[in-house]
């Protein structure tokens, strides 16, 4: 079977961007911002390349809502910040992982498409 791959845009990530973070965070403890686009570059196969200025304004409001605090490490002789989930913010990832299923279904429904199931 032959795949061709298209990059994802911006404006079909903007509604789940967040939940992108909290479950990478969730899954990964501690990460820092080029850490994160990296991580989905990996796991998308280079289909999904978030930027910086498009997840730190959503890192930022996840911190100003409670969901994620953030601490400072040397690395290299350069400060890194690292995110992580807050207990609000795991409540919040597992609301919005039902929600992406809930939509992701009802998309599959909508455009006739079948889950791959292989």
């Amino acid at each position: 079977m032959l795949y061709s791959y298209m990059a994802i845009s911006s404006s079909m990530l903007k509604g789940s961007l967040q939940t992108i973070l909290l479950k990478l965070l969730h899954e990964n403890g501690k990460m820092y911002g080029y850490e994160i686009t990296q991580k989905v570059k990996v796991i998308t196969n280079g289909e999904i390349k978030l930027t910086e200025g498009a997840i730190y304004p959503s890192l930022h409001k996840l911190v100003a809502e409670g969901l994620l605090i953030t601490h400072t490490e040397m690395h290299e002789n350069r400060v890194r910040k690292y995110y992580a989930l807050t207990a609000a913010g795991e409540t919040e990832l597992a609301d919005k992982m039902k929600e992406a299923e809930s939509f992701i279904g009802h998309l599959q429904l909508l455009l006739q498409l079948k889950p791959d199931l292989s």
